[in-house]
């Protein structure tokens, strides 16, 4: 037998449908203009930090990778966490560097002795997340072998090479090193310094994860040495086998042929 609450039964209100009311449609309202004012406050602040490197560092270039590429300070920008003193300082610093390494000279014909080692790649297809990807084959650096500098472009133009293969939207690239066959001749305190000096420094925020493959027990003791200069990319590293770089990273038709498990 249905049970009936009469109207005048404290009880009855709680048993009726809710009556809609107009607050979540204000507050959806508010939430799509904050988010539609985003991108304008973003330019706004790029076109401040434009402003004051063409006040402060007038002696930089302008076009691509200067002092007026608007792409490029958003991504200072969002690096500093929209500071524009910060992300102006830090962009600066940035461009003069890539003036004084002669990044823009560098290219596949002046890194190609070092390139013949096959110690550094971009890889062909992109990992799952439609990240490029950089590969480092450890077992076939040699420090005592090559000059540092000739290293360090090859290091660079490597980096340039993966950031130019990025899809529309995304920014990111993901960096593996290959560890299996490492042995002391390998080691390099001062390369992976300057690689992530370079990745901290200049190109912020471009490295989504580090995969350390297979590393062996005696690559330990250089890790131990290196991660506390890593800083906060310190949390990107990621030690994994080649097992799960090609199960988690690709899928079968793209996995590099270093890591098929033939």
């Amino acid at each position: 037998m249905a049970l009936r609450v009469p109207h005048s039964h404290p009880f009855h209100n709680f048993m009726q449908p809710p009556i809609p009311t107009k607050k979540p449609i204000r507050l959806c309202r508010v939430s799509t203009q904050r988010q539609s004012s985003e991108p304008i406050e973003s330019h706004k602040l790029v076109l401040e930090v434009k402003e004051k490197l063409g006040r402060d560092y007038k002696g930089l270039p302008i076009g691509r990778h200067g002092r007026d590429d608007e792409e490029m300070i958003l991504w200072f920008l969002k690096d500093r966490r929209f500071d524009v003193e910060e992300a102006a300082n830090k962009l600066a610093k940035a461009i003069k560097w890539r003036q004084e390494f002669g990044v823009s000279n560098l290219s596949e014909d002046s890194v190609k002795h070092i390139a013949t080692t096959g110690k550094a790649y971009v890889h062909d297809s992109l990992d799952v997340n439609d990240r490029p990807v950089l590969i480092v084959v450890a077992s076939k650096h040699f420090p005592s072998e090559k000059d540092r500098t000739e290293n360090q472009k090859h290091c660079v133009y490597m980096i340039e090479k993966a950031l130019s293969k990025l899809p529309d939207g995304k920014q990111e690239i993901l960096g593996i090193f290959d560890l299996r066959g490492f042995r002391k001749e390998n080691a390099d305190f001062e390369f992976i310094k300057f690689l992530f000096e370079v990745l901290y420094c200049y190109y912020p925020r471009r490295l989504g994860h580090v995969l350390y493959v297979d590393a062996p027990f005696i690559f330990m003791p250089l890790w131990q040495l290196v991660k506390p200069l890593l800083k906060s990319y310190a949390s990107l590293v990621r030690f994994c086998s080649a097992e799960t770089v090609r199960k988690e990273y690709f899928i079968e038709t793209t996995v590099p042929d270093a890591f098929r498990g033939y």
